[in-house]
């Protein structure tokens, strides 16, 4: 969350985290605004174009949950943040240090439970005296549906929402239909921007590194399903295919399934290639993509992980149930676990079938740069519209900030974008600075 916030020592017992990164500092403080739960490592200057020409943020206040990122962008504002991961697993420890370190409020670490979950989005909403948040930036949803179900005064203060994933946005989508919504909300998530290279040509590379990592596998001949081919499945494939893998892919969706085809990959069930494949991708965003029943008819060996939202994609409530469940698992290593079968049967489960890129820490900066940007842009946007701009639904990024935010980062290329003659604005029947491209254009 964003905020001017006092922020007392808060400590809570666990027996799982004897280092909590917590804000310690005992006054007020102007902090950056950090997104993506901030950027902790050096970063250098010609990774970051995006976050830092961006305008200020002075005097909003609100509470964030996202996942951290080891990276670190100095934008100059007067912003103060109050944050929480967007998960169990993105967090790095020695980047909430960092955090805590330089008095930003963070309530996160690595490995946390269910309930510590909970309990650190609670604390970032709480605060101290002084707190009061008026934007939300969301990655998931989980915010925002904590503080509609346990905090509902908060919204006669808070001017906006921002949310950056699909699940997240499906879920504001659902509060409009019920017309819970009591602010705008801005989604980001299908900004040009965020979709394209967050989700594109971020998983793109993200998902070999990833598997990489926790299994040091040789990805060449292996055969692959990739369950859904949104943008997150379309990087997946096209990396995956790259490195010499056998590619199938599964989708519900005609037209997603159609581009797969003219791609040149095989779109099948998965029950006609489950007992085949050496690793299983979920991207659907959807939940219980693998079942249980999907589980027992893979192969000794397999890979199962998730590149697409939360751990609902993958099923694994049953793996929690010991009383009925005749399944074995072992720890392997970090992320890495082997659920074993009574008949020695093993499969590979990554990140405990959590978004397996960022469990992993394998997100690049300039990527993070660019999203940062425009969850930074929406943020602005809802904050200073006038009375009555926006009403209680979601709205879409305005295409001219897509464009600029993707014109900040042309210079990393060292890209010259052609201008246009008065003669071809006229003939084309748009503005000589933009927007290029109406609402409606598909990229």
């Amino acid at each position: 969350m964003f905020g001017f916030k006092s922020s007392s020592k808060s400590k809570r017992k666990s027996n799982k985290s004897p280092t909590t990164p917590i804000n310690t500092s005992n006054e007020t403080k102007h902090f950056h605004y950090v997104p993506s739960v901030s950027q902790i490592a050096p970063l250098p200057q010609n990774k970051s174009h995006g976050i830092l020409p961006v305008l200020s943020l002075d005097g909003r206040d609100a509470p964030s949950s996202m996942p951290s990122e080891a990276s670190e962008n100095d934008l100059p504002s007067n912003a103060a943040t109050s944050n929480s991961a967007s998960g169990r697993q993105p967090v790095g420890n020695e980047v909430a240090a960092a955090l805590a370190e330089a008095s930003i409020p963070i309530f996160a670490w690595k490995g946390e439970s269910d309930d510590d979950f909970w309990w650190c989005i609670k604390k970032a909403i709480g605060g101290d005296q002084g707190w009061q948040p008026n934007m939300i930036l969301d990655d998931g949803g989980d915010l925002t549906h904590y503080c509609h179900k346990h905090y509902t005064t908060l919204f006669s203060t808070i001017k906006g929402i921002v949310e950056e994933s699909v699940t997240g946005v499906h879920r504001l989508y659902q509060m409009c239909r019920t017309q819970t919504l009591t602010v705008p909300a801005m989604n980001v998530n299908d900004s040009v921007t965020k979709t394209k290279f967050d989700n594109l040509y971020l998983c793109r590379e993200s998902i070999i590194d990833a598997i990489k990592r926790c299994t040091d596998i040789m990805f060449g001949g292996k055969q692959v399903v990739v369950c859904g081919y949104g943008e997150v499945g379309k990087g997946c494939c096209s990396s995956l295919r790259g490195m010499g893998c056998f590619v199938y892919v599964t989708e519900v969706d005609p037209i997603c399934a159609l581009q797969a085809c003219m791609e040149g990959y095989k779109v099948v069930r998965l029950e006609e290639v489950i007992k085949q494949v050496d690793i299983v991708v979920t991207a659907s965003g959807s939940k219980n993509t693998i079942t249980r029943e999907s589980l027992d008819k893979l192969k000794n060996g397999a890979i199962l992980c998730n590149m697409g939202h939360s751990n609902t994609e993958i099923d694994v409530s049953f793996l929690r149930d010991i009383s009925s469940n005749d399944l074995q698992i072992e720890r392997v290593r970090t992320n890495v676990d082997h659920v074993i079968w009574p008949n020695g049967k093993r499969i590979v489960l990554l990140a405990e079938g959590r978004i397996m890129n960022l469990c992993c820490s394998s997100v690049p900066s300039f990527v993070v740069s660019i999203t940062a940007a425009t969850q930074a842009l929406a943020l602005i946007e809802l904050y200073n519209a006038p009375p009555n701009r926006y009403k209680c639904d979601v709205y879409l990024l305005p295409k001219k900030m897509d464009e600029y935010v993707a014109s900040l980062h042309l210079p990393a290329f060292d890209a010259h974008l052609t201008e246009l003659t008065d003669d071809q604005c006229k003939y084309l029947g748009i503005n000589k600075a933009g927007p290029f491209k109406p609402n409606y254009y598909r990229y």
